[in-house]
Formats: C-alpha cells, structure tokens, sequence
C-alpha cells in the first residue's frame, strides 16, 4: 500500500508517495485546478495499490477530494493536529510543503482508524447556511454597537431596549425621527437603521431555509427536547457525518464532553477537556440549558448526581456528557434512515 501525502494550498497542491514503512519514494507539485488534479491523478497512477491522506482543511481540499471520489479512489482525512506531532519526529529540520505533506502521510499510517472522506450532501448545504446566518449576525450586531454610539451622541437619554434594534417598528421610527437631521451623524443612523432592519430580513429568510432543510434530515434530533432547528442544523453540519466515528466515546472525545484520563503510578483520574470541537460543545450546552429549566428527566440527573456528592458544576458536565450519547445515537438513527430513503428512491 502506497500513501500519498497532501500538503493543500490555494494554488498548489503537494504530494508525496510513502510506502508501509513510511519511506519516501516520490514527490510532486501541481496546480490546485482540475488540470493539476489530474496531472497528480496521472502521476499517482503508477502506484496501483494507494491511498490519498488529504489533511482535512475543507475549503482547500473540497474540489480535489471530490474529484478523486469521482475518480473512484480512496481518500482519508488526516486531523491537523497530528501532522504536528509527525514533524516533530521527523529527521528533516524545518518547514516546506514537501515536508508538510510527507508528515499527513506518516500521520495516516500512524493512524489507521481515520475517518474515509464521503461526498458531504446536504450537510454541507446546512453547515454552509448556518455559517452564513452566523455572520450576518455577527455583521448586524457590529451594526447595532455603531448605531448606539450615534444614538447616544444625539440623544444621551434615548432609552433603547437590548434586543428593540431588531424589530421592524422600531427601526422605522429611527429613521423617521432622525432622517430630517442635517448632521452626519444622523444620516449615519439613518443608514446603520435600514441596514439592521436588511440583515434581520435576511437571517429570518436564512433561519426558515434552515429549518426546511433540517426536518427531513434530523427527525430524531428535532425531537429531542431542548434541542430546535437551528441547534439540530449546528449539530449535523460540525459532525459531517456521523458514521465516520467508531462509537459514542469517539464522538465524545471529539466534541470536548469525554473527561481527559490523567495516570500517575496506579492512581487513576480525570481532568476537564477543554479540547474537543468547541462549536459542538456549545451546541450540547444550549440542549442543557434548556433541559435544565423545562425537562424533569434532566432534572432529576442533576439532582441525584449532587446527592452523591458532585458540585453542580460536575453534574452539569456529566449530563453534557450523557447529551452527547443520546445525540451520538439520534444522529445515527437519522444518517440510517436519510441513506435508506435516499436507497430506495434511486431504486424507484
């Protein structure tokens, strides 16, 4: 088996072929067009037996993973985090793409039990929206801070409510009683007003397309309690695919709820893990908060868990973990029965 290493870049892609025992025996650069995939595709064909480890950067490595899937080759994604540790260990001082892709490729055969590279679907369409609807919030909420600060200039005793600059009726009324003020400063509200009231539009029109993407995808999850379209969404676009983890405790150790093991002599102990995919941990929290306040289940768990002893903060971490079982396990129930349905619809 011949590995071939990627070391991705806007305008160039780098391989290098090692062989079981992690030996170099090739190298090349090509273009990062469809040209330069399938020079790469030509000059990898040497190599019968092979196997392409692409480090698992999305945005640079979508068009040539979805080409080599075309293609029918194998293709697995190598976490950034352990190419680090392969250069570390490396002979080669320094840092070049050749050395960068040689590390991905040692990293894949170091580690066997990566996840193999699928086309994405519709869970890419639902991580792309929900990133989009994230930075328009991120945009309107820059919007709404400048506008306050020019509100505040012209009037120190208007009293505006948090969330008011997101409504409609509000919003009007800025820029009527603004909008005849000569000053720049109220033209500048005039215009901060219109575009909070444009981004509002347009991450309700996003919120409604993610939720219509959401309901024939994740049944299972929606149901769960605490859990609404946009968490649900969240949750399905961090994951990409949740068939690619072994078991619960992977998909645990990936979104940062399973405890870090801490050994010293025959002494046995856990620490917080503050790793893990960050984005899917909050995701999880939001479920718990909710389940806290509204679902007796969850209630009752953190009663018990503190009558044994733990802190309210320990028991709130040992729900988040059994949150991340259930979620692990509706998650697989929904991929299941989305790839069934899919199944029998080209069979139709």
């Amino acid at each position: 088996m011949v590995t071939l290493g990627v070391d991705a870049h806007k305008t160039t892609h780098t391989v290098v072929a090692v062989d079981d025992n992690g030996r170099q025996i090739g190298t090349t650069t090509v273009k990062a067009t469809s040209a330069g995939h399938l020079v790469a595709f030509r000059w990898a064909s040497r190599f019968r037996d092979r196997c392409w480890a692409l480090e698992d950067c999305r945005h640079v490595t979508r068009r040539l993973e979805r080409e080599l899937l075309g293609s029918g080759e194998r293709v697995i994604r190598v976490p950034p985090k352990l190419t680090a540790g392969a250069r570390r260990s490396a002979r080669t001082r320094g840092k070049s793409d050749p050395i960068d892709a040689l590390a991905v490729a040692r990293a894949a055969l170091r580690e066997p039990g990566l996840g193999v590279a699928r086309l994405d679907g519709p869970a890419r369409d639902v991580r792309l929206l929900v990133d989009h609807r994230e930075d328009l919030v991120a945009e309107r909420t820059r919007a709404q801070n400048r506008l306050r600060w020019h509100l505040h200039e012209l009037d120190p005793e208007l009293g505006i409510p948090p969330s008011a600059l997101k409504r409609y009726r509000t919003l009007a009324q800025l820029e009527g009683r603004f909008g005849a003020v000569p000053d720049v400063v109220g033209q500048l509200v005039v215009v901060l007003a219109r575009r909070c009231g444009e981004l509002t539009r347009d991450i309700k029109e996003l919120e409604t397309r993610i939720t219509q993407l959401v309901a024939p995808l994740a049944p299972n999850l929606l149901a769960l309690p605490g859990c609404g379209a946009l968490t649900a969404a969240k949750l399905i676009g961090e994951t990409a695919d949740v068939r690619r983890f072994r078991h619960k405790g992977a998909f645990a150790m990936f979104n940062g709820t399973a405890p870090v093991p801490v050994w010293s002599g025959n002494t046995t102990r856990h620490r917080l893990n503050r790793g893990g995919n960050r984005q899917l941990n909050t995701a999880l929290h939001r479920i718990l908060v909710t389940q806290m306040r509204c679902h007796p289940p969850a209630r009752a768990y953190l009663q018990r868990r503190m009558a044994h002893g733990n802190t309210k903060t320990e028991a709130i971490r040992a729900l988040r973990r059994q949150l991340s079982d259930i979620v692990y396990q509706r998650l697989r129930e929904d991929s299941h029965d989305h790839h069934a349905t899919s199944a029998l619809r080209a069979a139709a």
